[in-house]
């Protein structure tokens, strides 16, 4: 082989190393943009069931604190007791003691933006109607459950998350499934008045 071809020989490998270095620089560069795209928008939602004796009012309720930098969008709330699925959670509504305002907050499909804080739900009564027995009951009801919450950043990154009966930190899955019905939505269904006169005769 003459010189001039091992010169010609070097030079094409030097041109695909140097290519193949440009293409690792730049696959490198790019995923590192990508990391601090993600970054950039991180959600951290946080779970927290609450009990409140204030002087004037008894509470019992759920919030939802996002704590990340991007939002946090919620595809599915599912609620679980000694591992089991609750399917609605008017039973423990109804286990109330009675003369509760009740609010609550649809929770699938919306987003909660970083630093906010939403109450997922709330019960409360005036001070008089509600014992501090009875408030140690409800809490011990409501507060065996655990509840699930797989949510997504606006680049679909997701996780699921559980909190209430017990915390554990977020776990990163591949996707959400959207619940077809939001179990805390539910909670707004109202009794029929011949539910109730059914109740009384029984």
């Amino acid at each position: 082989m003459g010189t001039g071809n091992k010169v010609e020989m070097v030079i094409a490998i030097c041109a695909v190393v140097t290519s193949a270095l440009a293409v690792f620089i730049a696959w490198d560069q790019g995923r590192v943009m990508r990391a601090q795209q993600h970054g950039s928008v991180y959600p951290v939602l946080q779970l927290n069931g609450y009990t409140s004796t204030d002087p004037e009012v008894r509470e019992i309720g759920v919030v939802f604190r996002n704590s990340g930098v991007g939002p946090a969008l919620i595809e599915s709330v599912d609620v679980f007791r000694d591992g089991e699925q609750v399917e609605s959670l008017i039973p423990y509504r109804d286990a109330l003691p009675p003369g509760y305002s009740f609010s609550w907050t649809s929770m699938v499909g919306r987003a909660i933006a970083p630093g906010e804080t939403l109450d997922a739900l709330n019960f409360s009564w005036p001070v008089g109607q509600m014992s501090h027995a009875e408030m140690d009951a409800a809490a011990q009801d409501w507060g065996g459950l655990t509840m699930k919450i797989c949510y997504c950043s606006v680049f679909k990154r997701c996780w699921n998350v559980e909190g209430l009966a017990q915390n554990s930190p977020a776990e990163r899955v591949k996707s959400c499934k959207r619940s077809e019905q939001d179990i805390i939505e539910g909670l707004s269904t109202v009794k029929r008045p011949q539910d109730l006169q059914n109740q009384e005769l029984e």
